[in-house]
């Protein structure tokens, strides 16, 4: 398929790139890994008359703790973020659920950032960011903001980005030492198939006793879906094997899938059920750990 003629455009700083933004507006597409964009490019699912190319403009790669914060350059590969000694301190579940998708080539080629703008639903780093509370900072050509990565989204293939607007870096926070998480997805092949369904859980115990849960769902809503019916069902109650076969359950009722050609809407439901409970189950044990040894959350 050809794809059509665009002007190339290759700023070497932050404030060129957005004053690029500002000036074409709709007409143009930031471009960070292009392991998403060039192929909706090619299918005719997107096009722009200027492509903005951010490879370089190096404090987007960047990767560093300040504090309680770990701050990921939405330029990042997902491979920089799955090895990185921040990330496998503060956050872990982050690095599993990158080495969960695609191939190694394409984890070598796609950034975080771009995972996050392009929106597809069954993106994998959105949900286990969602469950860890990341925030997202976005820069546009006249201000800024911070928002938290639940509310980036607005439908499948949408966000809040505005014209001109650039995610610059999503922000996770360091878990605290009695809580764990944990991604599980199901997809039909290893490799780089997409997933079927996902779930994000983190779990924050005192005692045996879970102080704060969150469930987040992939692949089975338009957006990454928060299930604030099954975390309220854990949230408050002892950390037991009923409670999370009951919150599984309603994590597959909140979920809203559709059939298509990888799985039907009921395949789905059941799918979502068995990897909330995994999850749940997996998180606790982790939980339970750091709690034991106050070692670094996972």
């Amino acid at each position: 398929m050809v794809v059509a003629e665009f002007t190339y455009h290759r700023p070497t700083s932050l404030p060129e790139a957005l004053e690029l933004g500002r000036t074409h507006g709709a007409a143009a597409r930031y471009l960070a890994g292009g392991t998403e964009l060039l192929v909706d490019f090619q299918t005719g699912r997107d096009s722009a008359e200027h492509l903005i190319a951010l490879d370089l403009i190096p404090e987007l790669r960047r990767i560093k703790r300040e504090g309680d914060i770990v701050r990921i350059g939405a330029l990042a590969s997902l491979t920089q973020v799955a090895e990185s000694s921040e990330i496998r301190s503060a956050f872990p579940p982050l690095r599993e659920a990158i080495l969960t998708m695609a191939g190694e080539q394409i984890r070598n080629q796609g950034t975080i950032g771009g995972n996050f703008c392009r929106a597809v639903p069954c993106a994998d780093t959105p949900p286990i960011c969602i469950a860890g509370q990341a925030h997202l900072h976005i820069v546009g050509p006249d201000s800024e903001r911070t928002v938290s990565a639940e509310d980036f989204f607005t439908g499948p293939r949408q966000t809040i980005l505005q014209e001109g607007e650039l995610l610059t870096e999503i922000q996770v926070p360091v878990q605290p030492t009695n809580s764990g998480a944990k991604y599980e997805r199901f997809s039909l092949r290893t490799g780089s198939a997409l997933a079927v369904a996902s779930v994000a859980a983190r779990i924050v115990l005192e005692g045996d006793t879970v102080k704060s849960s969150r469930i987040v769902l992939g692949a089975v809503a338009p957006i990454p879906l928060v299930a604030t019916k099954a975390a309220g069902e854990v949230t408050g109650s002892s950390a037991a094997v009923a409670v999370f076969k009951k919150a599984a359950k309603l994590a597959a009722q909140e979920a809203q899938p559709i059939t298509d050609l990888r799985g039907t809407t009921d395949y789905r439901r059941d799918l979502v059920e068995q990897l909330t409970f995994r999850a749940l189950m997996k998180a606790t044990g982790r939980a339970r750990a750091n709690t034991k040894g106050r070692g670094k959350s996972a």
